[in-house]
């Protein structure tokens, strides 16, 4: 996965948006509400972060590149320095799991069409 291929994925999620904050951290939001994040190469913070559900925090923290973000971790927010650290697939899966876990916690009035355009069946390419 290249930082290119992770901001499309994120941003590909219904009501995603972009915000770049605290020094050129790239925010990924849903609702106001922040998802994922990807950091410059090199910033002081972990270079990809993202909301997980408690036991993909646990599986991802146990095994490889993937520690607990700092400042979330209470929150069960994942970070890793390494973009191979999945397969594409994998990130996709669990970028679409952290979309969902804070679209979920939104205001009905918010999460319902978010959840309605994620849901909708998408006609044949």
């Amino acid at each position: 996965m290249t930082p290119a291929r992770l901001r499309r994925v994120c941003l590909a999620l219904p009501g995603a948006e972009e915000v770049v904050q605290w020094g050129g951290v790239h925010v990924f939001k849903a609702g106001g509400r922040m998802f994922a994040t990807l950091s410059p190469e090199g910033g002081a913070l972990r270079h990809v972060a993202f909301k997980a559900s408690p036991e993909s925090f646990h599986v991802l923290t146990a095994a490889g590149p993937f520690e607990p973000a700092p400042y979330l971790a209470r929150a069960q927010w994942v970070a890793t320095d390494d973009l191979d650290a999945l397969t594409d697939a994998e990130w996709r899966g669990y970028l679409a799991r952290a979309w969902r876990l804070i679209v979920a916690r939104l205001p009905r009035r918010l999460r319902e069409p978010l959840f309605a355009v994620a849901d909708a069946p998408r006609g044949r390419p």
